[in-house]
């Protein structure tokens, strides 16, 4: 029987406080794996530094001169959780049979890559892996980030409830997200439209090991804000029928107006300021702002600038 090779692909930022107890959990998982015959001798670990600006890249090479099974991918600088990611998984992509994505502070239990690998091996070509519940999480906590995830399908951006880049895919499915080319990158969207077969796998989500989170409330408006505008036109619609409908309550108002000022109940001036200057004024405030969003994400987009660069890969 031939066994796949298999890559964890693990994005790194600022992360010298998890680092050596994530690697060398990541390892005993990839070990027991091989033992068990799921897995080939060839699979590997493969951190991809983020230009972290302390100690991450120093403890990722001492890792892979330790021991062959680490590797690492070193980016030029800074360019982000999901260049960083997609850097990762274009190195793997011509390397293995399948690669596991996941952040490195363990929150995503790695007890779930058993089940992720026979979903693949049964046929799936993309694995999520899916929160079982946000018990644990604060009301607030958990209400944002359902409301996130709720946002952005009703805003066209399909992504799946729950499901952060915890996930497995294929070599055909990495070869297909090779060929999307958008700079403005948001994976959780762009990945359900490669197609292919698809399997969820839930699992509770852990306590961060140390070090604090990457994504706080800021980062998470960002990021949703980001997967609306790269994914979907609807913002863009809802000026329309907004527009439409700021029209028709202006003519009630108008009418409204014009009946006051016939009872003789009318005040000089207050017809036009209400009719234009609020109405009209923020309707074109807010048009103005939605469609310089998308004229410069076009502008982005046709410098066709590089999404990263990669200094050093440790192999």
């Amino acid at each position: 029987m031939m066994h796949d090779v298999l890559y964890l692909v693990v994005p790194c930022y600022k992360e010298e406080e998890v680092l050596p107890e994530t690697a060398r959990r990541l390892e005993r998982k990839l070990e027991s794996l091989i033992s068990a015959g799921q897995i080939s001798q060839e699979s590997r670990i493969l951190f991809v530094n983020d230009g972290s600006t302390d100690q991450t890249w120093n403890i990722i090479a001492r890792l892979h001169s330790e021991n062959k099974r680490f590797c690492g991918v070193n980016l030029t600088r800074n360019r982000g959780h999901q260049n960083a990611l997609l850097a990762g998984l274009m190195v793997a992509k011509d390397r293995c049979d399948m690669a596991i994505s996941m952040d490195a502070d363990l929150q995503d239990d790695i007890d779930a890559i058993d089940e992720m690998i026979r979903q693949c091996q049964r046929g799936c070509d993309i694995v999520y892996g899916v929160r079982s519940s946000r018990k644990k999480d604060t009301f607030f906590k958990r209400f944002t980030a359902e409301s996130f995830y709720r946002i952005l399908n009703t805003m066209g951006a399909e992504i799946v409830f729950n499901h952060a880049d915890y996930r497995l895919m294929s070599r055909r499915a990495l070869e297909g997200l090779g060929q999307f080319r958008e700079v403005n990158l948001f994976l959780r969207g762009i990945i359900p439209m490669i197609g292919y077969e698809t399997a969820t796998v839930e699992y509770e989500r852990k306590e961060r090991l140390a070090g604090e989170s990457k994504y706080p409330l800021k980062k998470m408006l960002t990021l949703a804000a980001e997967g609306i505008t790269s994914l979907s036109i609807k913002p863009i619609r809802f000026i329309t029928v907004l527009g439409l409908l700021i029209f028709l309550i202006s003519l009630v108002c108008i009418i409204y107006s014009v009946i006051q000022r016939f009872l003789g109940q009318g005040v000089d001036g207050w017809e036009s300021i209400f009719c234009s200057i609020w109405a009209i004024g923020g309707l074109i405030l807010l048009s103005l702002g939605t469609i310089g969003e998308y004229i410069g994400k076009i502008y982005l987009e046709t410098k066709e600038r590089p999404r990263f660069l990669i200094r050093e890969i440790l192999e």
